[in-house]
């Protein structure tokens, strides 16, 4: 049985350093002896063949259930390893060793990903309310001040967590081009801060909507506190249920659960919605290398219902509704720093985590964070920015409005800031 379950990792760990110890207390090493060593332990027999089964979806119950331990290194260093190591092209799928397996499970998985995204009104509903409806002090103690739950925008190296997700929504209502009393649509708010900057810094109209009851608690309350409420309507609701005529519509972090089944209608409710010199910004977590499973570990325990697309997914189903996408613009590292911020604040407050929860939640948690921070660096996943409109001449020909824009909102937050110090 060692000797399978050493020749399963030999395969599986080519590069670098990791040390396994077994439920019985042989060590061996495998990988090329490069970089800083990692070590594994596994604390009974069973956790080592549910590994060598489904590795994927296994290695994350395993760790949260501490049947494995991280003894050298941290969760982030194993995993940046494996994923360097899966990611080697001279992998292929019918190598009969860890690697190999791993490849064969992800095509058996390509097969069922879309009846595993379903995602009707119902089923988005207690998706939605799996992961966002956690208890709202989780989320101030890993992210920024506000409460951005998606990719912030670095402009500059040792630029801080809160100052890179207000570059992102500067940057996101620059390229929605708002003006003062327009109509605005941000489907799947979050805990506002989208729509609140909007209706703050471009003295729009905002109606936010959202599945999640805690972040539209969140929302009112917040837009309240800044005597924003006659600006903001925040509502619980479906997507599809929406009516009504918008100016400018935004989502961002909300189309990684639409589901495949529902491009199409997802496309065409906001061509519906859309005025005729109206312009859209979707945000959205894409794979640069093309359609792929779901990890299902994060499926099961994060996401469920979630998918990661590819380009080849999107754009047809745009093309189908009759909308131009008039700028795609692919942050790429972005978001691995982003994660990689929330991760260190996480451990950082761990324990008020641990209090809210328990020492599961905690060790689920963080390898969700490294996990995600792993395949940003890794795997292929970026974030696109795909801008619509209906009409080919809806923005300018070129995209220095960007910056222009982006230099006018600047401006804005500043005089607002010096307001509210004048006060």
């Amino acid at each position: 049985m060692d000797k399978l379950f050493q020749d399963f990792f030999a395969g599986l760990i080519k590069a670098g350093s990791m040390e396994i110890e077994t439920a019985e207390g042989h060590r061996f090493l495998v990988g090329d002896g490069s970089g800083e060593k990692i070590a594994l332990r596994f604390n009974d027999r069973t956790a080592q063949i549910r590994l060598m089964v489904d590795p994927e979806l296994h290695f994350g119950e395993l760790f949260m259930d501490e049947r494995i331990d991280v003894t050298e290194g941290s969760v982030y260093d194993a995993l940046l390893l494996a994923s360097e190591n899966l990611m080697r092209p001279d992998i292929g799928p019918l190598r009969a060793d860890g690697s190999g397996w791993v490849r064969l499970l992800q095509q058996a998985r390509m097969g069922l990903r879309r009846f595993e995204q379903a995602n009707d009104a119902l089923r988005a509903k207690r998706n939605v309310a799996h992961h966002y409806d956690l208890d709202r002090g989780l989320y101030a103690l890993f992210l920024d001040s506000d409460l951005q739950y998606s990719c912030a925008y670095f402009e500059a190296d040792g630029q801080s967590l809160d100052e890179a997700q207000l570059a992102k929504k500067r940057h996101i209502a620059a390229k929605l081009m708002p003006g003062p009393g327009q109509r605005i649509l941000d489907i799947g708010c979050g805990f506002g801060g989208m729509a609140i900057y909007l209706a703050r810094y471009c003295d729009a109209s905002v109606t936010g909507v959202t599945l999640s009851k805690a972040q539209l608690g969140v929302a009112k309350d917040r837009a309240a506190a800044l005597g924003l409420s006659a600006a903001t309507d925040f509502r619980m609701l479906d997507y599809r249920e929406i009516d009504g005529c918008f100016n400018r519509i935004v989502s961002v972090g909300m189309f990684e659960h639409v589901g495949l089944h529902h491009y199409k209608s997802y496309f065409q409710k906001i061509a519906q919605l859309l005025d005729d010199d109206g312009v859209a910004l979707i945000h959205t977590i894409g794979r640069a290398s093309g359609p792929a499973a779901t990890q299902p570990w994060i499926a099961k325990y994060i996401f469920p219902g979630g998918y990661i697309p590819g380009m080849s997914e999107i754009l047809p189903a745009i093309e189908r509704t009759g909308l131009f996408v008039t700028d795609v613009e692919v942050l790429r590292l972005h978001y691995a720093d982003t994660m990689k911020a929330w991760r260190e604040h996480f451990l950082a407050r761990r324990d008020e985590a641990k209090a809210l929860y328990d020492e599961r939640f905690c060790r689920m948690w963080e390898l969700y964070l490294a996990g995600s921070e792993c395949a940003f660096r890794c795997e292929g996943l970026v974030v696109f920015q795909i801008q619509l409109a209906k009409k080919v001449d809806a923005v300018p020909l070129t995209r220095d409005y960007v910056g222009r824009g982006e230099a006018a909102l600047r401006q804005r937050e500043q005089a607002k800031a010096s307001y509210r110090m004048a006060g």
